[in-house]
């Protein structure tokens, strides 16, 4: 699987026109013994997660973050990080992930450092940091890797698999190490907020039924499940997913299903197919395919899809940066896809 794909919010696979599977799960809670911050914020504070005990002594002020998700919510919560894991696929001519780069530009901080992450890890880069905590709620670290970070620093991993958090309750996570438990809900808040402010400008949206469908090449497909972030960003802002999804069985830990080429002809009642290309060569190789360009979305198309890494990075993860720097090149989208939805061509 490619590593740098899954970490797009947990996408994966090949350069086709897919991002790879993301599960999402139950993050701690205090019911559950997952922390054992006070309400205000009050330090030390204890989290468990699937790899062990991140016990953080007192307020964090450097912070690092691997995988995806953690640093948006820090800067967004006041904190921008000393160090972020680099992800130069979705980045775009500043070096950085452009909803980051504004963000922190606009606080007037310092730009994080960027640092290799994924299998390899550049441990000597987070030494060199120092950081009192390193936040990777939402990513791939393994046992291993983990044991190395929390001899440098308190860490907190996932809460139960990797690539495996709900976006309000990584949220909620990352306040908590951070001291700052109370801000989570307004973040959550504004996100929501985001979301409702498109269904009232657009409740067109809502008369429209879609599946979001990846490949892992000439002859597969997949789509994924309701639950999955880049899905529920789009089922968010007033749509639907089409109800045969529910039908097809999970693979386990993806959130997705695969159903294969051959069964393409199920999403006939989707108004809309929502997926992904790495570039037109790729779209061109996969719309080829007589079976996929049968798909009656995409053969009159009604296809939601884009070649900008930058922007299928930012909607496949939902987080306080994302949400606003995508939803306005969202729309746009939707509603050119929605113009074939009665056989016009595209």
């Amino acid at each position: 699987m490619d590593l740098t794909l899954r970490r797009l919010g947990a996408l994966g696979s090949t350069a086709l026109l897919a991002l790879g599977l993301a599960a999402c799960g139950a993050a701690p809670s205090e019911q559950d013994g997952g922390d054992s911050a006070s309400a205000d914020g009050a330090f030390p504070v204890t989290i468990d997660h699937a790899l062990g005990t991140a016990e953080i002594p007192e307020r964090p002020e450097r912070v690092v973050t691997l995988g995806q998700g953690s640093a948006e919510t820090a800067i967004a919560l006041g904190v921008t990080p000393v160090g972020i894991e680099g992800y130069e696929w979705g980045s775009d001519d500043t070096g950085y992930l452009p909803w980051i780069h504004e963000a922190v530009t606009e606080a007037g901080d310092e730009l994080p450092t960027q640092f290799a992450g994924a299998d390899d890890i550049d441990f000597e880069a987070v030494i060199e940091l120092e950081p009192d905590v390193i936040l990777a709620p939402w990513s791939g670290i393994t046992q291993e890797q983990y044991d190395v970070l929390t001899d440098i620093a308190p860490t907190v991993a996932y809460a139960e698999e990797a690539w495996n958090a709900e976006w309000d309750e990584q949220i909620e996570v990352v306040a908590t190490a951070l001291g700052r438990p109370d801000e989570a809900a307004g973040l959550i808040e504004d996100i929501e907020g985001r979301f409702a402010a498109v269904t009232e400008e657009h409740p067109e949206f809502g008369d429209l039924v879609f599946s979001y469908v990846y490949t892992d090449g000439p002859g597969t497909l997949g789509v994924f499940m309701p639950t999955e972030q880049r899905v529920a960003m789009v089922d968010n802002m007033g749509l639907t997913v089409d109800p045969v999804v529910a039908t097809f069985p999970e693979t386990e830990g993806t959130d997705s299903a695969v159903i294969g080429l051959e069964n393409a002809d199920q999403l006939g009642d989707s108004d809309l197919i929502f997926t992904f290309y790495t570039d037109p060569e790729t779209r061109a190789e996969i719309e080829a395919q007589d079976l996929y360009a049968a798909i009656p979305a995409v053969e009159r198309g009604s296809v939601v899809a884009s070649d900008d890494t930058s922007f299928v990075t930012a909607s496949s993860i939902i987080n306080p940066l994302t949400v606003p720097w995508v939803i306005d090149r969202y729309v746009p989208l939707i509603q050119e896809a929605a113009e074939n939805i009665d056989g016009a061509t595209p």
